[in-house]
Formats: structure tokens, C-alpha cells, sequence
């Protein structure tokens, strides 16, 4: 369940995102990645790294304003950064030492969604799944 859950979460979150219109959903998403950049800077562990994270998930989301492409990007740095934080730092949620590795599981799932363009349930079921449904622009 440990792996399985979070791969369910992250289909949740897509079904849930979905339901917003374009081009604000691709907006809204693009603030959930910059503050998924900022959620280890209260105690991460890693100092100044996690600034300089910060900022570099910053631009990528600000990228991402009109970019499904940078959104799927700044999942995959934050899968990343989950990943050095499980091996080496302090885990997104203090009570949960499993925490970071969940979120780098759940990421990518999100991220593949963005990168087919944030499609809605609709939009799949009309088989454009070969194709993103929104091109960036």
C-alpha cells in the first residue's frame, strides 16, 4: 500500500484539477508547483540548497503560467527533490518518515497528466491519447 496509494493520489489529484476550465486549470497548476518548491523551506534540513530549490521551482511555475511542459517539469524537480530529501534530509511531513518517498511517487503521476496537457476525464474518453489536449503556447 505504501507505493500503491500515493500512484492513487496522484490520479485523484488529476481528476480533481480537471475539473477547472482552461487556461485556468494550467494556471492554477502552475501555483501548486511553486509551493510544492517551497514545502521543505521551513525545515528541510538541507540549508541553502533549499533555498536555492526554491528558486529554481519558482521560475519553472512562473514557466509553467503558460506551459503545461514547465508544469510537468516542476512535478519531476519536486520527485527529485523528495527523493535527495528521503535519502539525505527531513522528510514533507515530520510525523511520517515515508512521507518524501510517497510524494516521489505521487509526482509523477501528476507530471505525466501535465505533460499530456492537463486533459480532463472528458478529453481522455474522446481518445485524444496519443496527443496533448491543450498545446502550450
Amino acid at each position: 500500500m505504501q507505493y500503491v496509494t500515493p500512484i492513487g493520489v496522484g490520479i485523484l489529484y488529476a481528476l480533481v484539477m480537471s475539473l477547472i476550465r482552461e487556461p485556468h486549470r494550467r494556471r492554477f497548476n502552475a501555483i501548486m508547483v511553486a509551493g510544492a518548491g517551497a514545502a521543505y523551506l521551513s525545515g528541510g534540513g538541507l540549508g541553502g540548497w533549499e533555498l536555492a530549490f526554491t528558486a529554481v521551482a519558482t521560475y519553472v511555475a512562473y514557466r509553467g503560467l503558460e506551459s503545461w511542459t514547465f508544469v510537468g517539469i516542476g512535478w519531476l524537480l519536486h520527485t527529485a527533490w523528495d527523493i535527495v530529501h528521503y535519502l539525505k534530509g527531513h522528510p514533507i511531513l515530520t510525523f511520517d518518515h515515508n512521507s518524501s518517498l510517497s510524494c516521489a511517487i505521487c509526482d509523477p503521476v501528476i507530471a505525466l497528466w501535465c505533460f499530456r496537457g492537463g486533459p480532463s476525464p472528458r478529453e481522455l474518453l474522446r481518445g485524444n491519447l496519443g496527443r496533448p489536449a491543450v498545446s502550450d503556447k
